[in-house]
């Protein structure tokens, strides 16, 4: 069935509460906004019920067309919030610093935005003091790499005086990307003989939605192109090579997809995988060419440092750990923590990555992500839009519960100065343990029974 008035009764008042965070709740206005987006997330649940209770290979199902009607409306849903002010972050405005130097000459990885104010550059560029006063990090170095920058730049070159207007084309590849991605999903899904209507799971997501769209976050350019990488290796037409073009834009999009290599050498075979991941890393490299230089290496690298060593949000592991830290030595210690965490971070990715034990490949892309976020020291909400990607391919669930949870991190902006309130943070985590050990349960007994993913 593709339309009754349940359905259109639901698309109306989904685009309504679309409508009204985006445009008129900002994240200090913390219970009116979850409240709505947890109406969101209910009517969400609503029209997933069906694929999450049926099987993913049920054989009426293998075959199934689209549901053009739900498909369209995650598009309409994405559409709407196209000139919308981002109301819960303010990243935007570091995206607009760096692409106002850039389409001016100037390299944005040798500037920081407190030394360059009220300079030569800054009056060029057109970097006065209200943007500057936008920034949340304006002491650090640029973290974004340059398949990034060449979108913020984009944006700065459209629209190079008007901050909404730099904001609209820098949603503008967001939008195109989102599209791409539920397209992928679609066809991925149907290469596998699973549900094409599983990419319902991710394009009909609020946290999707609201965080890349509405939020103009670039993690939506990263989704598209590790999907785009994922595709060109799935049967019947393989093609490792472009796949590994596409890889290496996502990592130029944000770094994150460099946990996906140990697994892609363990499936594609160590000679294989191995030239894979060199290729994916020599055209990576490339793509940074450009801007090549000692001072990059060590800007990026202080600024990368300083994320894992200083700031925290809506840790999991890492607050219990800095818990400890406070009772044994009676001070924070992050920076011993921030050091520790990513070592035992990465073994246990790559652990996850060469395991014997008969793990489908999805759920140890899965599992890998999971592993880095619950170790990090800094997990934002959009953070998750990676775990509801991949979670389309598996029968896990607990990625879609936590992108109805992790919005409660923004419960920390309603007070000023900001301040986490951990008795939410410690629901949010607890209730996502809790279904997430349901899940893995349930994955090993239908692995016992020879069910496969």
């Amino acid at each position: 069935m593709t339309f009754s008035p349940i359905r259109l009764g639901w698309i109306i008042l989904s685009a309504a509460l679309y409508v009204l965070i985006a445009y008129n709740i900002p994240r200090q206005q913390f219970g009116a906004f979850f409240g709505l987006n947890t109406l969101l997330f209910w009517g969400y649940w609503l029209r997933i019920q069906p694929l999450i209770s049926t099987p993913l290979l049920a054989k009426e199902y293998v075959n199934a067309s689209p549901d053009h009607f739900l498909f369209g409306a995650a598009i309409l849903f994405r559409l709407l919030l196209l000139v919308a002010p981002p109301q819960l972050s303010d990243d935007y405005a570091r995206f607009i610093w760096d692409g106002r130097l850039l389409t001016h000459g100037y390299n944005p990885y040798l500037y920081l935005p407190s030394q360059l104010l009220n300079t030569p550059v800054a009056l060029v560029a057109g970097l006065d003091q209200s943007l500057f006063a936008t920034l949340n990090s304006p002491d650090y170095f640029t973290v974004y790499p340059p398949v990034n920058q060449a979108l913020f730049a984009l944006s700065a070159w459209a629209s190079p005086h008007s901050l909404p207007g730099a904001i609209f084309w820098l949603r503008v590849p967001i939008i195109l990307a989102e599209c791409g991605s539920i397209w992928l999903l679609v066809q991925i899904l149907h290469r596998l003989g699973q549900n094409p209507n599983g990419a319902l799971l991710y394009a009909l997501n609020p946290l999707i939605i609201l965080e890349l769209t509405g939020n103009v976050h670039f993690e939506a350019v990263m989704i598209f192109f590790s999907l785009l990488a994922v595709w060109l290796l799935v049967p019947p037409k393989p093609n490792w090579l472009w796949s590994a073009g596409a890889l290496a834009l996502a990592i130029g999009t944000k770094l994150l997809p460099l946990l996906l290599l140990p697994v892609l050498v363990r499936y594609l075979g160590w000679q294989r995988g191995l030239r894979y991941a060199l290729l994916t890393g020599i055209l990576t490299l490339l793509l940074f060419l450009p801007a090549a230089s000692m001072a990059l290496v060590q800007n990026m690298g202080a600024s990368l440092n300083l994320y894992f060593q200083k700031f925290e949000f809506n840790a999991s592991v890492y607050y219990l750990v800095r818990m400890v830290g406070y009772w044994v030595k009676g001070y924070n210690i992050i920076a011993k923590a921030g050091f520790w965490l990513p070592v035992v971070s990465t073994l246990s990715i790559l652990w996850l990555a060469f395991t014997r034990r008969p793990i489908a490949l999805p759920v140890r892309v899965l599992a890998s992500l999971t592993v880095y976020y619950a170790f990090s020291t800094t997990v934002h909400p959009w953070y998750a839009t990676t775990l509801v990607a991949t979670a389309v391919f598996t029968r896990l669930r607990y990625p879609l519960i936590w992108s109805g949870l992790i919005p409660l991190s923004y419960a920390a902006y309603s007070a000023q100065p900001y301040q986490e309130n951990l008795t939410l943070t410690a629901l949010e985590y607890g209730l996502v343990l809790v279904v997430g050990i349901w899940d893995w349960q349930q994955t090993r007994r239908m692995a016992a029974m020879g069910v496969r993913e």
